[in-house]
């Protein structure tokens, strides 16, 4: 650096606007027409700013000079980001020259800043900060190089201004790559580990070392709860003892140190010697992470006592048994396995602790070892010295190149813990966890057993379905319903005793197969016993309720020779014996057979009756009792087909029910109905209210009330014009689901009336919250009234509790003028039956409605 220039250094250097002024200076100090005092004014000043340019110049010359000095790339910005100088390492960095990039937007560096970038640098420097960033630069001949850039800002001729110093990481990326690569090539694992204990890294060597080599995620592969760790004398360690938290907490690096690793879930256990360094942060006290080498040096341990001591642990003993002396060595957690007291000097003493099958096998496998057809690795059950029962897993190999002879080496494992595991989890896969019986897999499993074995002889199969366990079990809860089955179990089984095998089949049900061979009415008496053990009443906190069975017998190999043929059969057998008597048992038959074969058929023809256009509806007028004028008409399906003839409803609803056909027909039926009621007012009857009936399946398998609506609009009904009948059942299928069907149907102005009333299970409290708007009486009461006092206080009932909640009231099934006049004296309104008229074609319902036909009985208007 220059010193100061004096007074009378003429020639300093300046600038060509400095130099006009002070040759003016000069002129002005020389002019003799000037006072002195003038002129001695005008030489001072001139000599002040020869030395003030001076300075600059100097300034100048040392700013270049550092800058350029600067090994790193220096650019200069404004705040807009236009580059406003560049050094000499910059022009070197970027491959251009000083022109190329001096008032060019700094993008021309790096094309792939976002836009806006100039805004976080600007609010970082404004809080007196530095802004730093790694970025993707560009030379000029387009390669691309990456940097870390650091920005600051100040303040040059009254604007801001921002420097930024780029560092190339080029050679640090380059080292890093080196330092992966070197820790995936080495042999010795490698972790690494935060200040918190957490894993950041960790190579190739250490996941296969650790076993870890088919785990995605290692930290979680290295759950504590999944490891135990000891030292070379076999004593357990905390992990506050283990040399990376030792490192972590002293400092301090950690010497070889060899540790035994048992992994808890693959019952294995490695040796590693370990090694553990600190790493430091620049000017850091503690150590922000640190590096644990280690090495396998489970071979070398093998052969020593401390690894016997060790296998302790996973109750692991080691063997070695030479072949030419029979001499067998057992270390001492082997011999405590197999029980104190047990003296075992030879391979013949080992086989002696086994049971008789698998000494057989242990032998078998010994000879072949030997032989060099392959290691040991067997499960075999033996007995403690003190005789109680044992599981041991024994692996070994033969070395059979020895100088010394033939031996075979291995381990011994205690897996009666696991193996009594696996014996609680196969009873528990076979068993009902309700009832403690055999649960369905497991009974399918005994019985194709018993078939498949001739040895067994011939065998029954009982199927009991318990009779209205439904309603106890809808009515009083799941509760009630689960304790009935329990009670139900426990009193099949005292009946059945041991005579037969007993298991719960599904839901209700159970089985019970018997032996035939020696005694043939054995089925019919376990039958009767299991019957007369439900005659007595079940008991339900203060609930009393009455529950029968229905029994059904297959006997093979007469009903079936697979067990789902005779299962199927007894099954057969048990539900004609519910439809028959129910309380009851009935035995397979030829005729029941046939049966089976004729509803399948049915149900074959039922599933396309609505396609074939096999069914037609007849409509039974609805009557006012005291005028005998007709006021609605009830929907009665009709089914005539090609092959099976007439088929009477009660023979074939049943079975829709039962297979869900009943769906299909129902839709039917809602649009065949609405189609002829807008037919009969289209001809000028007005809109005749048709009744419907609805299964309980329609509430449970589609939208009903999206459905109706569809069938309504699409004939230009209103939603009077149909009234929909639903039995009980309907009430307590699914509640939730139900009031927001029936507020729908509600809605659509459909009239919404529970039919056959007090036959099924009441459950009044859904009666009273369901929005309904009447009940009809059932035929089954209707037919008792007037001489029947039974029938007449249910009709009474029924009667009170419509008119209490506001109810209407329809009376079925009327077939004589004392029940018409019953009716009305108990003010039941409306009525059906064959009193007035049966079901009708739609033509002869029209002509009724035309004529003003009165019904029979009743007084004239």
């Amino acid at each position: 650096m220059n010193a100061q220039p004096s007074p009378d250094e003429e020639t300093a250097p300046v600038g060509d606007e400095d130099a006009g002024i002070l040759d003016a200076l000069h002129e002005a100090s020389r002019d003799p027409t000037l006072p002195d005092d003038a002129r001695t004014l005008f030489e001072r000043a001139r000599i002040a700013l020869q030395a003030a340019s001076a300075d600059a110049q100097g300034a100048h010359l040392r700013y270049h000079a550092l800058f350029d000095a600067v090994p790193d790339p220096v650019s200069i910005l404004d705040e807009a980001g236009i580059v406003l100088d560049l050094n000499r390492a910059g022009m070197a960095a970027y491959r251009r020259p000083r022109e190329e990039i001096v008032g060019q937007p700094i993008e021309v560096l790096n094309p792939d800043l976002p836009k806006d970038h100039m805004r976080p640098v600007l609010e970082t420097i404004h809080r007196g900060e530095t802004y730093v960033i790694e970025v993707t630069n560009k030379r000029g001949d387009g390669t691309r190089f990456p940097v870390e850039v650091h920005s600051a800002g100040f303040v040059h001729d009254g604007r801001r201004c921002v420097v930024a110093v780029a560092r190339d990481l080029s050679a640090r990326q380059m080292a890093e790559l080196r330092y992966g690569q070197l820790l995936e090539v080495i042999d010795k694992g490698v972790v690494v580990f935060d200040a918190a204990g957490q894993l950041l890294q960790a190579n190739a060597a250490a996941m296969r070392i650790l076993g870890a080599d088919e785990h995605h995620d290692l930290q979680s592969y290295l759950q504590p709860a999944d490891w135990a760790v000891v030292d070379e004398g076999g004593r357990p360690l905390d992990l506050a003892d283990l040399p990376p938290t030792l490192t972590l907490r002293t400092g301090e690096a950690t010497g070889s140190q060899v540790l035994g690793l048992y992994h808890r879930p693959e019952r294995r256990l490695r040796w590693l010697s370990i090694s553990s360094v600190p790493l430091f942060a620049p000017g850091g006290r503690s150590p922000l992470q640190v590096l644990s080498f280690f090495s396998d040096v489970t071979e070398l341990k093998r052969d020593s006592a401390l690894f016997d001591r060790a296998q302790s642990l996973a109750h692991i003993g080691g063997w070695e048994w030479e072949v030419d002396r029979d001499a067998l060595y057992m270390t001492e957690e082997a011999l405590r396995i197999l029980g104190a007291g047990r003296e075992v000097r030879s391979i013949g003493d080992l086989l002696a602790a086994l049971v008789e099958a698998d000494c057989v096998r242990m032998d078998r496998a010994l000879r072949q070892a030997i032989d060099g057809k392959g290691p040991i690795d067997l499960e075999v059950e033996a007995t403690r010295a003190d005789g109680s029962p044992l599981w041991l897993r024994i692996i070994g190999e033969a070395e059979i190149n020895r100088s010394e002879g033939t031996s075979i080496t291995g381990t011994l494992q205690d897996i009666t813990e696991r193996k009594q595991e696996q014996e609680t989890l196969r009873i528990r896969a076979r068993t009902d966890p309700l009832t403690g019986l055999l649960n369905r897999d497991a009974m399918l499993h005994e019985l194709e057993t018993r078939m498949r074995d001739s040895m067994h002889g011939p065998l029954a199969v009982l199927y009991i379905d318990l009779d209205r366990f439904k309603v106890v079990n809808d009515v009083l809860g799941h509760g009630a319903g689960d304790e009935l089955l329990a009670a139900a179990a426990r009193r099949i089984s005292r009946a059945a005793g041991t005579e037969g095998l007993i298991a719960r089949f599904g839901g209700d049900e159970f089985l019970v197969i018997c032996n035939t061979g020696d005694d043939d009415a054995r089925p019919e008496r376990i039958a009767d016993a299991v019957l007369d053990a439900f005659g007595e009443s079940f008991r339900f906190d203060k609930e009393e309720f009455a529950i029968t069975a229905s029994i059904g017998i297959a006997r093979a190999p007469r009903d079936g020779d697979r067990p789902q043929t005779l299962i199927q059969n007894a099954d057969a057998a048990m539900y004609d014996s519910k439809r028959r008597i129910r309380n009851g048992r009935q035995a397979f038959t030829p005729e029941l057979a046939q049966s089976q074969q004729d509803r399948l058929r049915m149900e074959t023809h039922l599933r396309r009756a609505a396609d074939n256009d096999e069914f037609r509806l007849v409509y039974q007028p609805q009557v006012d009792l005291l005028r005998g004028s007709t006021i609605a008409a009830e929907a009665l399906i009709r089914w005539q087909n090609h092959q099976l003839g007439e088929m009477r409803p009660d023979h074939f609803i049943g079975h829709a029910e039962n297979t869900g056909d009943i769906v299909r027909i129902g839709r039917w039926v809602l649009r065949e109905a609405c189609r002829q009621a807008a037919e009969w007012r289209d001809a000028g009857l007005g809109i005749i209210r048709v009744a419907v009936n609805v299964s309980y399946r329609q509430f449970l398998v589609e939208d009903l009330a999206d459905t109706i609506r569809h069938a309504l609009d699409e004939h230009g009904l209103p939603g009077s014009a149909l009234e929909l009948e639903f039995t009980e059942r309907v009430l307590i299928e699914d509640a939730p689901d139900t009031l927001r069907t029936f507020a729908a149907l509600r809605e659509l102005g459909v009239i919404l009336t529970i039919d056959d009333f007090g036959e099924g299970y009441s459950a009044l409290n859904y009666l009273r919250r369901l929005p309904i708007h009447g009940l009809k009486l059932s035929q089954l009461f209707v037919e008792g009234v007037p001489d029947n006092h039974s029938d007449v206080a249910v009709c009474q009932a029924v009667a009170g509790i419509a008119r209490s909640l506001g109810l209407g009231l329809v009376a079925e099934g009327i077939e004589s003028e004392a029940q018409r006049r019953f009716m009305l004296d108990l003010g039941v309104p409306v009525g059906q039956g064959f009193l007035f008229a049966p079901g009708l074609p739609p033509d002869e319902f029209a002509r009724r409605l035309r004529s003003g036909i009165q019904d029979p009985g009743t007084p004239p208007r």
